[in-house]
Order: C-alpha cells, then structure tokens, then sequence
C-alpha cells in the first residue's frame, strides 16, 4: 500500500518497515500469543525479527514497565492488571489514530509550553 511523501520523508525507518509496529508492539504481541510459556532472549529476537542490538534494550523497558517478566535467562509476558492497561492504552491510540489521524509531533511541540518560557 503506498503511502504519502511527507510520511515516507518524516518516519522512521523501523516505523516503515514495520507498517507503524514497534519493536515493543512486535514483542508484546509474540509474548501474548504465548501467555503460557517463558522464552530466551534469543528466541524472542528470532521470533519477533527485533535486531540483536535492540532486543535487551526493548526488554529492559518492557520489565521497567511491568509488562514482562524475568527470571534467569527467560522472559515471559508480565502480570495480568499490567498487561491489560498496556493493551486498553495501546487500543485506544489505535482508534483515535484511526478516527482523526496520527499525531504529528513536530505540530505539538510548536505548541507545547516551553518550561524555560513560564520561570
């Protein structure tokens, strides 16, 4: 499916070739579609196609976060309150993104109030 230039020149390039999917998104939805199993580093890398240099590090933050879970060298996905908040969230920015369009960064921060500005 094509997609507009001011897309293709102001996205990332996992953000395109993933069709909008973080390597968050992507490890999550591995994790969830086995609720019943730990897996290694390694497998979850394999499975999800997230780069070897980036897998510890989206992990990491995903346990920071409390949506997986660590022991040893496995992970697994996180307790079931903290699963189910991420996934409402995530849920909910998928239908307003449908409904009125992505947020364009850039345009928020124009209107952002500057900290520095208000002392």
């Amino acid at each position: 499916m094509p997609i507009d230039i001011e897309t293709f020149e102001t996205s990332s390039e996992d953000r395109l070739q993933n069709s909008g999917e973080t390597n968050a998104d992507r490890v999550m939805r591995f994790l969830a579609e086995h609720p019943d199993h730990a897996f290694t580093q390694s497998e979850i890398r394999d499975a999800t196609d997230v780069k070897a240099g980036s897998i510890s590090v989206v992990l990491s933050r995903l346990e920071g976060r409390g949506l997986v879970r660590h022991k040893g060298n496995y992970w697994a996905l996180g307790e079931d309150d903290d699963v189910a908040a991420y996934t409402s969230m995530l849920e909910s920015t998928r239908a307003a993104n449908d409904r009125f369009g992505e947020e364009d960064m850039d345009e928020w921060l124009e209107h952002a109030v500057d900290e520095e500005e208000t002392k």
